[in-house]
């Protein structure tokens, strides 16, 4: 757990010393701190939000994971919220950010009341269907700080994954939709590797190599995440049936023999 951590929530505790306004709810070595903070937004001030900051050991360097909820907005709206905030801190430089990122909230994000609905029901329903997903990268230079993003996004996310490191490197991603293409987002516009002069670069080369429904034996293997080397295309199909996704690998199959990856080097 880092002292930039701690010192800040030493910080936060006096900024909102109302009462019920903040609260540590845990602290532990091994899964951070995790904060809740209620704050008011939209117009007047008028809506109660409750924020919860899980800041992983590894923050500020790894943006915190956020929830939102409310009892005057419905789920949808907390999510785009949620959304909101997320972007906000993968903008940010790696710096406590807690604060700042509640400020914004209150200044800068107009929620909205006239987007209930049938359309929005519609919406909901599809985030409750599992969705799983293939991504190609184009090289990972720098490991640790590669996959120790990645790692986190799926935290933050409440994704499950698995990356397999060889000729090709796959990312495959099992969750909400939405949230598998915030994690596309994330790897675009987020500095995540270095390039081959050693400066910080952006995953601009990543495809989606498929994305599709999820079916009910799909995926057993995906608990978390996980890192796997291989060799060969057959240690390659081997990962992929171990997971229970042959069907899957068969139908990438193709775009893997056309593609020229610059591969993985290693840290």
């Amino acid at each position: 757990m880092s002292e930039a951590a701690l010192d800040e929530v030493s910080v936060l505790s006096s900024i909102y010393c109302a009462e019920g306004e903040f609260q540590l709810v845990r602290q532990s070595a091994q899964d951070g701190l995790l904060v809740q903070i209620n704050s008011t937004v939209g117009r007047e001030r008028s809506l109660n939000l409750t924020l919860l900051f899980h800041l992983h050991p590894g923050y500020p360097s790894c943006p915190p994971d956020i929830s939102v909820s409310s009892t005057g907005l419905s789920r949808t709206q907390c999510h785009n919220i949620r959304q909101k905030l997320l972007d906000q801190a993968a903008a940010l430089p790696p710096e406590p950010m807690v604060h700042q990122l509640v400020e914004w909230l209150q200044q800068d994000v107009e929620v909205t009341e006239d987007c209930r609905g049938a359309e929005e029901e519609v919406k909901e329903s599809e985030r409750e269907e599992k969705w799983t997903a293939v991504l190609s990268l184009d090289h990972i230079r720098s490991r640790n700080r590669y996959v120790g993003l990645l790692e986190c996004w799926t935290q933050q996310l409440q994704l499950t994954g698995k990356l397999l490191l060889g000729r090709n490197i796959l990312v495959i991603l099992q969750g909400q939709r939405a949230d598998i293409k915030e994690f596309c987002r994330l790897l675009r516009t987020v500095k995540v590797d270095v390039d081959s002069s050693g400066k910080k670069c952006k995953e601009r080369m990543m495809k989606v190599l498929i994305e599709t429904p999820s079916s009910s034996s799909c995926g057993h293997g995906l608990q978390s995440f996980a890192v796997k080397d291989y060799r060969s295309v057959a240690e390659l199909a081997a990962a992929f049936q171990e997971l229970h996704m042959t069907e899957l690998y068969q139908q990438i199959l193709p775009s893997l023999s056309d593609s020229h990856h610059t591969g993985y080097h290693g840290d």
